[in-house]
């Protein structure tokens, strides 16, 4: 963490005096460079090579309306049909208790205003760095940020909808994959789930914001990586823990921050969804790396999901708005370290890994061989925290606000 804050400030200095133009350019070549250059593990760089070449250079998810991929998984067909998995049963059946409708369950006649502040789409922490922005600078007028912020809304809310059809389609290739009937029968009702994610973020963007935003690079890289592994214990782990676990504090983030209805009540029946979702992997992927794998595959999965960890927490910077907004008057690299720094972004971090740490904890991925690099990345603090077979959809709710505010908090103290 501190590395980095001493890291970025030197970029900038050695990039004054360059064109704005051309410091761009260098920050996202380094940028791109740097996404496999800075893995630890050359196994995980080399097979996330493909992947960050079509996001990151080709630009597939800024391209085309669609973009195939290829994907080699095994299918396991199961000819037992045995109740095999007692505890997934159970979650089968909390899932089906539990399946709501978008159309029926949410008030689609609710008027949404982006530009009211007396309704906001994001509350009072602000995701955008507005004091830092006018120290470096740039001074907005109160209807520019409130402009800024609805662009921003529809940013996070455009992700979140690309991110629920990568995890459509990785929920769907689990599914034939997994070897258990019991888990069979709850991936369909996650295939389910995300097509409903799906539909109410596109609808809620569609005629409520009216703005959509194209996939992020980095969010398609791991999509594209995750999808085209022909390994079904990787898709889940990369899209159950790991993706389902940024969605998990983007989702709560923006849930304890709006203050309008229908978003709101939006983001508790997906984030009780999701919870489940963490939930169905934790169990399979426990069951699975203590059983079925060798040592060596076992540390192999050490290293992904650290390396994916690392990817998620340094990545997600909104270029698409910097693009549109701020690309002419400022650069690339002090926005990557606005952006940050800002409250928000600590918040949705805290929230992130207070989750994602210990699920990879219970799974058995966090030997003592990776604490020390846990350790450096000031991710130990997570260790120990409650994982997703401990907490309830309701349990998620109640606690995310708190546990957000006491990470800031800490954050605070510790500038």
């Amino acid at each position: 963490m501190t590395h980095q804050k001493i890291e970025r400030p030197a970029l900038e200095r050695m990039l004054q005096g360059m064109p704005l133009k051309m410091q761009n350019t260098v920050t996202k070549t380094l940028e791109n460079i740097s996404l496999v250059a800075e893995i630890r593990d050359p196994k995980v760089g080399v097979s996330m090579l493909p992947s960050a070449y079509r996001g990151l250079w080709q630009k597939k998810g800024k391209g085309d309306d669609g973009v195939p991929m290829k994907s080699g998984h095994a299918v396991h067909f199961d000819l037992n049909y045995g109740s095999d998995f007692p505890e997934m049963y159970d979650l089968y059946r909390r899932a089906v208790a539990n399946q709501w409708d978008g159309e029926w369950q949410l008030d689609w006649n609710t008027q949404v205003d982006p530009m009211n502040p007396e309704v906001p789409i994001l509350g009072s922490t602000p995701f955008i760095p507005f004091d830092s922005l006018e120290t470096a600078g740039i001074s907005l007028t109160a209807k520019e940020k409130q402009e800024l912020t609805f662009h921003f809304s529809a940013w996070m809310l455009s992700q979140f909808m690309h991110g629920e059809q990568g995890a459509l389609y990785a929920s769907a290739q689990c599914t034939e994959s997994v070897k258990w009937v019991d888990a069979k029968l709850y991936g369909a009702t996650q295939v389910m789930d995300e097509g409903r994610h799906l539909e109410v973020f596109l609808r809620y963007l569609e005629t409520k914001l009216e703005r959509m935003y194209k996939v992020n690079d980095n969010l398609f890289v791991i999509i594209d990586d995750l999808l085209t592994d022909s390994r079904w214990d990787i898709k889940f782990l990369g899209m159950q823990i790991m993706v389902e676990g940024l969605a998990l504090g983007a989702f709560s983030t923006m849930y304890n921050q709006t203050g309008e209805p229908l978003l709101k009540n939006l983001l508790r029946y997906v984030i009780q969804d999701e919870a489940r979702h963490v939930h169905y992997g934790v169990l399979a992927l426990r069951e699975h790396f203590t059983k079925y794998l060798s040592s060596a595959e076992l540390r192999e999965r050490e290293d992904w999901a650290f390396e994916v960890a690392m990817l998620m927490r340094n990545r997600f910077f909104a270029h698409e708005i910097y693009e549109e907004w701020f690309s002419h008057k400022l650069s690339r690299a002090t926005w990557n370290r606005l952006m940050s720094e800002s409250p928000a972004m600590t918040k949705f971090r805290s929230i992130m890994f207070q989750r994602l740490v210990p699920n990879l904890q219970y799974i058995g991925l966090l030997s003592p061989r990776m604490e020390s690099y846990y350790e450096k990345a000031g991710l130990m603090a997570y260790v120990g925290g409650k994982n997703a077979s401990q907490l309830s959809e309701q349990d998620l709710l109640r606690d995310n606000d708190k546990l957000a505010e006491k990470a800031l908090e800490q954050a605070r103290d510790a500038a």
